[in-house]
This record gives structure tokens, sequence and C-alpha cells, in this order.
């Protein structure tokens, strides 16, 4: 490069004359300069648009994704700059020309500008390739790709200020170095964000579009979105609720996503029932609910005239019911068992999972199932305990009545 300046220097001399000869050396090569650029970029274009269908041809979708137009077009805007700023100083001395320094600072900051937005969209473009994969989609790294651009723009900026002042990087870095505490104050929650969502993205805690419950924090929905400082939650009844990552990591919360996908939802719920009811069924009543179907049929060789309890009739026909029910999970455990006596009566629980996950459907089948339940109890002799309402206090008292009137 030098000897083709030397030699453009000669020929200029040995034609013009000295007073026209340094501005007809410094027009020509300031020309030269942009006509070199303008051909950089165009170059760099065509370069790219062949590089363009080279992707387009591949039968992988991820190139595709991530180099897009907006890329190669940062690509080639900076090819410009680079060209300016390798010539600029084989043409031009900053001691001879002042104004040569500003141009070369400018250049270098337009690199730099350059360089920062390219990384930035390549990793936008990194962000929107897993989103739009079903593969990649659940993952919260949406905080982990905002910090990595806010490092990208935070390195742009230290490097932009050692051109500026004309130091090394190193040496700012140092600098702050001693205002690591005041930044570590300043972006605390930033900081907190990153290392909570890496967590919840390492650990697999949470994804986006997971039912979870934050009691705490008074959330109960789908998770929207999880960014590097909040988590956006759409509760069941449309309001939003913005939880700290941080939180979710300190705090406990519940994820009902792996429910949603082990195909059945749990039913865990007691009724309650007058002890007073349970006796021995009759005969009479054996063979009555065995009519209905309601109990089973004695073996060959068993007496019938075995005392049976009614309860303990009930609680088989619940587990057989339970089996037989086209909506309940019968590869998941399901049983009916007693609970320890309660002032309210005696607990019996039934515990089973019903093959859908989706809410208002395991709603109606849980209501179905126990309505069964309430209208067959009385099959058997038993009464489900309720705490006497006013309604019955009044009845007894009429009663009460009535037979001291017929005494």
């Amino acid at each position: 490069m030098d000897s083709t300046v030397e030699a453009v220097k000669l020929f200029l001399s040995a034609h013009i004359g000295g007073d026209y000869q340094s501005q007809i050396i410094s027009l020509l090569s300031a020309a030269g300069i942009f006509v070199t650029a303008v051909a950089a970029y165009y170059v760099c274009k065509w370069i790219l648009y062949l590089v363009g269908i080279a992707i387009d041809k591949t039968p992988t979708k991820w190139d595709d994704d991530l180099i897009d137009h907006r890329l190669m077009r940062a690509v080639s805007q900076l090819a410009p700059a680079m060209t300016v700023n390798w010539l600029l100083p084989a043409f031009f001395r900053a001691n001879e020309f002042h104004y040569v320094r500003w141009i070369t600072v400018l250049t270098s900051f337009y690199i730099l500008w350059a360089v920062v937005r390219i990384l930035v969209i390549f990793i936008e473009n990194l962000f929107k390739a897993m989103s739009a994969r079903r593969r990649t989609r659940p993952y919260a790294v949406k905080g982990i790709f905002q910090m990595l651009k806010l490092l990208a723009i935070g390195l742009g900026i230290i490097v932009g200020i050692s051109i500026l002042i004309g130091r090394e990087p190193a040496a700012i870095l140092t600098a702050l170095g001693a205002s690591a505490a005041i930044l570590m104050l300043v972006f605390k929650d930033t900081i907190m964000g990153l290392v909570a969502s890496v967590q919840l993205t390492a650990n697999k805690m949470l994804h986006k579009g997971d039912w979870i419950v934050a009691e705490k924090h008074g959330a109960n929905g789908e998770v929207e979105d999880v960014s590097l400082t909040t988590v956006k939650i759409r509760n069941w009844d449309n309001s939003v609720s913005t939880i700290p990552p941080y939180a979710l990591v300190s705090d406990s919360f519940r994820n009902y996503q792996p429910m949603r996908r082990s195909g059945g939802r749990r039913v865990e719920r007691v009724i309650y029932i007058d002890v007073n009811s349970v006796r021995f069924c009759s005969g009479a009543e054996l063979r009555k609910l065995r009519s209905k179907g309601f109990a089973a049929e004695p073996y060959s060789g068993e007496d019938e005239g075995c005392m049976q309890v009614n309860l303990t009739l009930f609680q088989h026909y619940l587990e057989n019911y339970l089996e037989e029910h086209e909506e309940v999970n019968r590869s998941m455990l399901y049983m009916v068992r007693q609970m320890e006596q309660t002032p309210s009566g005696l607990p019996v629980q039934l515990y089973f999972f019903i093959r859908t996950t989706v809410w208002k459907d395991f709603e109606r089948i849980q209501a179905d199932i126990f309505d069964h339940i309430y209208a067959v109890v009385g099959e058997f002799g038993l009464r489900i305990f309720q705490t006497p309402a006013g309604r019955d206090i009044e009845s007894l008292r009429n009663n009460s009545e009535t037979r001291a009137l017929d005494r």
C-alpha cells in the first residue's frame, strides 16, 4: 500500500506544480477512498447475496433463521467503514491534517456500533429460532438472551470510551472494578434475575405455558413470559401477576404442568358418614342390595346369613364403581379408605385420578361421580353427616310438638 501511494505522489509531482500538488493529492485520495468504500459495500453485498442463496438451498432451517436479510444487511454496512478505516491512515497523516484523527475516531465508532448491532441481531435471531421450535419453545431462556445483549452493549460502551480517550479497554475495566460495589447495587435485580433465569432453565423448573401456583404472590395461572427481571403469569381471572425470577427460586411454588402431561388429574375428597347409621344388614336388605347390583352375589358355599356391615358393603361398591367408570384412569392408584373419626363423623376418602386434565371437564366429571355417591348412600342405610341448620332445628321442634300433642 505504501509503495502505491508513493508512486501516485511521484506521478503527480512530475506533472503538477508544487502549489496545487498537495490539495490535488488530498482530493484524489479522498475520492479514491470513497470509491473503494462504495465498491467494497457492493462487493460485500453481492457475496452475501450468494451466501443467502446457498443458505436457502440447505435442508436445515436453523441457518435460515440465524442468518437472515437483516443480519446480512448489517454486515454489508460494515464493509465501507472498515475500508475507510484501513485506507485513511495510508493516504493521510494525522500530524499533517488535524481532521484525519476525528474522521478515524468517527469511523472506529461506526465500526464498533456496527459490530455490536450484528451481535445483537444474531442473539435476537437465535432467540427467535428457539422460540419457533416446539422442542426448545418451553425453555425459559429469554432472560439469558437479554443478558447476552446487555453484555454486548456494555462491552461496546467500554470499547467506545477507550477509543474516545485513547486508552486500553483493560484500563477502563480496572477503573470500573473499583466501583464494582456500586455497580452491584445498581444492577442487583438484573444480576439476580440472570442467575435465577439460569437456575429455572437448567433445572427445568419453569417453562412458558406452565400452570403454576405461587400462593405467597397471589398467582395462579399460566406463565406467559419469562424475562430477565420478571415472570409474567396470566391468572385464571385474566389478571396478570408479575414476579421476579429470583422470588420463584428462593420461595416455593407449585407447577401443575407434569400433572397435565401425566394423563390423569387427582381427586382426593372425603364424605362424612354419620356413625349412628353404621349397622349390620338384615337378610332382606342384602337381597335388595344384590338385586339392584349394589352388592356382590355370595360365593358358592358362603353362608348368606353371615352378618355384613352396611359401611363395608358401601366401600366395596365405591371401589367397583371407580374401577368400572370410564373416566377414571385405572392405570393410576385408586382406592376408598376410612380415616380417623372426627367430631363431624366418620371420614371415607375417595382417592383416584380422572383421565382428563382440562379444568372444566375435570370439575364436571368429579361432580357427576359424587352426585351418584350422595344419591346411592341411602340405599345402604347410611346417612351423610351434616351440621344441623336452622330448618333442621325447626323440623326437630315441630316433631317434638307433634309427639306431645299425640300424647
